[in-house]
């Protein structure tokens, strides 16, 4: 990756509120890089392609809850590039007022994905769940509202931004609850091909014939190429028209990659690249 992005000189969006877990994969990801919050992903999309940031910070999977929603609708179009990707290991607790106790508590707030994924700590004490629209910004209601009552569950940043206390820590119901994020930037980036592992975003509408999605996928087994990811969404409202995101090891310039994607054009109308980048650690363990 080039050094205009690992040097950190750069503003980063997240969508979101400050403390929530895209702020801190960020943190994490670009520690030298200005973190800028943005209501919604379309303006993160938006930013960056206007240049008001360089990068955004977009998660795109989750171990538990899955795909996120509307990204693979965004990336295909937004013009914009994956330059890296980032895996963060998500961890809750359980946010109070100054002074607020455990047993004094009665409604939880939260993002219903996090209040989805704490159901033993919410089931033990017979906390009453209360929908948020983002985990940091239940944080910031809590610390609003002064109710000892109300408690939030929120990454552990919120706390510090929020001024709110740790009541509980770790509460998440599973210890392998990961997103991994992509990093968008307008620019086209990507590493050399033989310098590391590396990984191929891409995505492909299958042409309309029988048999068409197993023919266009063969040439990756047959180029012994391994695919990570491939998922189908609907385009255009139509229920025949199927675009795929996939992801594959590997550079396109290696020969079985490059031969792949040559016999999967034979069997497609489109085929789009989103992103060639390395391959992060957390992919080894």
């Amino acid at each position: 990756m080039s050094t205009r992005i690992e040097d950190g000189s750069h503003r980063i969006v997240y969508q979101g509120e400050p403390g929530s877990n895209s702020h801190l994969a960020c943190q994490e990801r670009f520690p030298a890089a200005e973190a800028i919050a943005c209501p919604s992903f379309e303006d993160c999309f938006a930013a960056v392609e206007t240049g008001e940031a360089d990068l955004a910070m977009i998660p795109i999977d989750n171990s538990i809850a899955g795909r996120v929603a509307d990204i693979h609708h965004f990336l295909p179009t937004s013009g914009l590039h994956i330059v890296a990707e980032h895996f963060l290991r998500i961890r809750f607790a359980l946010l109070g007022v100054p002074g607020a106790t455990l047993d004094g508590v009665k409604t939880v707030h939260s993002h219903v994905h996090a209040l989805g994924q704490c159901r033993r700590v919410i089931r033990e004490h017979g906390f009453v769940p209360v929908i948020s629209g983002d985990t940091a910004g239940a944080a910031r209601e809590v610390k609003e509202a002064g109710d000892p009552t109300q408690a939030a569950i929120s990454p552990p940043l919120a706390a510090e931004i929020y001024g709110l206390e740790v009541l509980l820590d770790e509460i998440e119901d599973e210890d392998h609850n990961t997103t991994r994020f992509v990093v968008l930037s307008r620019d086209l980036e990507t590493p050399d091909p033989g310098n590391g592992p590396v990984v191929t975003s891409f995505v492909f509408n299958v042409r309309n014939l029988p048999a068409a999605l197993y023919k266009a996928l063969g040439g990756f087994a047959t180029n012994g190429v391994n695919m990570t990811k491939l998922e189908s969404y609907m385009v255009g409202g139509e229920f025949t028209a199927t675009q795929f995101l996939a992801e594959v090891d590997g550079h396109p310039d290696d020969l079985p990659v490059k031969r792949a994607l040559e016999e999967l054009e034979f069997f497609t109308t489109e085929v789009k690249v989103l992103g060639v980048y390395p391959a992060d650690p957390f992919r080894e363990t």
